[in-house]
C-alpha cells in the first residue's frame, strides 16, 4: 500500500460521515479529498457514469440541507457560496465512486471508507444493545427496590424505630379504656 492512503485512517473518514435523509453518507468534497482528485473531478466522472448510481448509491442534497450542512460542519463552509448543489454517497456509492475514478489511490482509500462505514454500524449496534441490557436491568432492579423496601421496613418495625400501627379493639369500650 502507498504512503498517501496510510495517511488517512478509519477514524478520519468515520468523522467525515454523516447522517442526512435517514441515511450514513459522506458528502462529495469530502470523498473526493480522500481519493485525492477535485470535487469537480468527482461529480465529472459520477455524471459521465449516471447508470451505475441509482439513488441508494448517492443523491443530491437541497438548499436547506446543504445550510443545514455548512452550519454543522466547520470544514465545509467553503459550500456556503457554492453554485452546485453537494451530492452524498452512501457506501455502495463510495465504493463505486472508487471504481468509476480508475486512479490507484481511490481503490486503495476506498478499503478504508468501507471499513468506517462498518465501524459505523458496529457501534451503533453494540449501542443498541447496550441500551437493550440497560432498560432490562432497570424493570429488574425495580422489582427487587420494592422488595429491598419491604424488608427494611420490617426490620424497623422489629427495632422499634417504626411504631406499630395501633389497632383499635373491636367491640363495646368504656370511657376508661384506651
Amino acid at each position: 500500500m502507498s504512503q498517501s492512503s496510510d495517511v488517512i485512517q478509519v477514524g478520519t473518514i468515520s468523522g467525515r460521515i454523516l447522517l442526512i435523509r435517514g441515511e450514513r453518507v459522506i458528502v462529495d468534497a469530502d470523498l473526493a479529498e480522500f481519493y485525492g482528485v477535485s470535487t469537480k473531478r468527482l461529480n465529472e466522472q459520477v455524471k459521465r457514469n449516471r447508470d451505475r448510481f441509482p439513488d441508494d448509491f448517492m443523491f443530491q442534497l437541497t438548499p436547506p440541507e446543504r445550510s443545514e450542512l455548512v452550519a454543522k460542519c466547520d470544514h465545509l463552509a467553503r459550500l456556503k457560496f457554492a453554485k452546485a448543489l453537494p451530492y452524498a454517497f452512501t457506501e455502495h456509492g463510495a465504493i463505486m465512486a472508487a471504481s468509476v475514478l480508475n486512479s490507484r489511490r481511490a481503490v486503495e482509500v476506498a478499503v478504508f471508507v468501507v471499513r468506517a462505514f462498518v465501524k459505523i454500524r458496529r457501534v451503533l449496534s453494540e449501542q443498541r444493545q447496550l441500551a437493550q441490557r440497560l432498560a432490562q436491568l432497570e424493570r429488574h432492579l425495580s422489582a427487587h427496590d420494592e422488595q429491598i423496601l419491604g424488608i427494611v421496613r420490617a426490620i424497623r418495625t422489629l427495632l422499634g424505630n417504626e411504631p406499630v400501627p395501633s389497632r383499635r379493639r373491636i367491640g363495646f369500650q368504656t370511657s376508661d379504656e384506651p
